[in-house]
C-alpha cells in the first residue's frame, strides 16, 4: 500500500528537485543558453519537457500537498536525468512506493556463519549503516566491534565519533560523504524513520561536520568502489569493497573488502 508524505518530507522533495533542475544545462535540451537568475532550467521548463503544468510542478517543488501519479515522476525524471539511486530517491519521497518486503530481527545464523568464514574483511550492515555481524579479519582492520556497545556499532557514528578511522581512511571526507548520501536515500525509503532520526539527532549534536554535509542533497547508492587506508601494521593497502544483499532481507547488505594490492607507506 501507498502512504503519503508528511510536511518535512514534501519539503524534502521539493528541494532535491530544485537542486536537480539547478544541475542541468539548457543547452542540451535546445534552449536558449543566455543570462538567468539562477543556474540550470525554470520551473516552466522542465514542467513543459515532463508534459505536465506549470502551476503543477510549481506546487510540487513547493511541498504541497499533491498526488503525482507514477507516470508523472518517471517524465520528472528523465527529464532531471536522474540515475537510478537519484530516481528512487524521488519515488521514496513522493511516497510513490510499495511497502517494503518485511525483515527479521538481526542476522540469521546461516548469514553470520558465512561472514566469520570468509577470508577476507567482512560484515554485515543494515540499511542504518548499523554492523550486526563481523569476522575477525575486519575487526584486526578497522576496530574489534565486540568490543563496543551495540549502539556504537554504526558506520556513520564511526567515522564522525571514533578518531581512529579519520586516521586510517585516506579519503575520509569523500568517503564520510557519500556515506551519508548512502545514509539519506535509505532513509527516505524506510518505513520507519525514527532510528534513523535519532542517530541524525545525535551526530547532529556532537558533529559540526555532519551538522554541515547533512544539508547536502546528494544521494547515491554504496554497492561497490575502492577505499585507501593507511594501516599502522600494513601500511599503505588498497580495497575494492562490495556490498551484496542477500534474498529475502533488503534491509541488509554483506559488506566485503578485497585487497587490491598493498605496499609500506612511505612516510610510515
Amino acid at each position: 500500500m501507498l502512504k503519503r508524505p508528511d510536511t518535512q518530507q514534501r519539503r524534502e522533495l521539493g528541494a532535491f528537485l530544485s537542486n536537480r533542475r539547478a544541475r542541468l544545462q539548457p543547452a542540451d535540451f535546445g534552449l536558449p543558453d543566455g543570462p538567468r537568475r539562477t543556474a540550470g532550467l525554470r520551473r516552466e521548463e522542465v514542467a513543459v519537457l515532463a508534459g505536465v503544468s506549470v502551476s503543477w510542478y510549481t506546487w510540487l517543488e513547493q511541498g504541497r500537498e499533491i498526488n503525482p501519479s507514477a507516470d508523472a515522476l518517471r517524465r520528472i525524471s528523465n527529464v532531471l536525468k536522474l540515475d537510478a539511486v537519484e530516481s528512487a530517491h524521488l519515488f521514496a519521497l513522493s511516497s510513490r512506493e510499495h511497502a517494503q518486503a518485511p525483515t527479521g530481527d538481526g542476522v540469521s545464523d546461516g548469514l553470520e556463519l558465512l561472514v566469520r568464514s570468509i577470508n577476507v574483511p567482512a560484515y554485515v550492515r543494515n540499511n542504518r549503516l548499523d554492523i550486526l555481524a563481523w569476522n575477525a579479519a575486519i575487526a584486526d582492520l578497522f576496530v574489534d566491534y565486540g568490543s563496543l556497545q551495540p549502539h556504537e556499532r554504526n558506520t556513520l557514528r564511526l567515522l564522525f565519533l571514533y578518531q581512529p578511522y579519520r586516521t586510517l581512511i585516506l579519503d575520509w571526507e569523500q568517503m564520510t560523504r557519500g556515506m551519508i548520501s548512502a545514509f539519506r536515500a535509505a532513509r527516505a525509503q524506510a518505513q520507519d524513520k525514527a532510528p534513523f532520526d535519532s542517530l541524525i539527532d545525535e551526530l547532529t549534536a556532537l558533529s559540526p561536520e555532519f551538522r554541515e554535509w547533512w544539508q547536502d542533497i546528494d544521494v547515491k547508492g554504496f554497492d561497490e568502489g575502492d577505499k585507501r587506508l593507511r594501516h599502522p601494521d600494513g601500511g599503505h593497502i588498497e580495497f575494492t569493497y562490495v556490498a551484496l544483499t542477500p534474498t529475502g532481507r533488503p534491509d541488509l547488505s554483506l559488506v566485503t573488502y578485497i585487497p587490491r594490492h598493498a605496499a609500506r607507506d612511505s612516510h610510515s
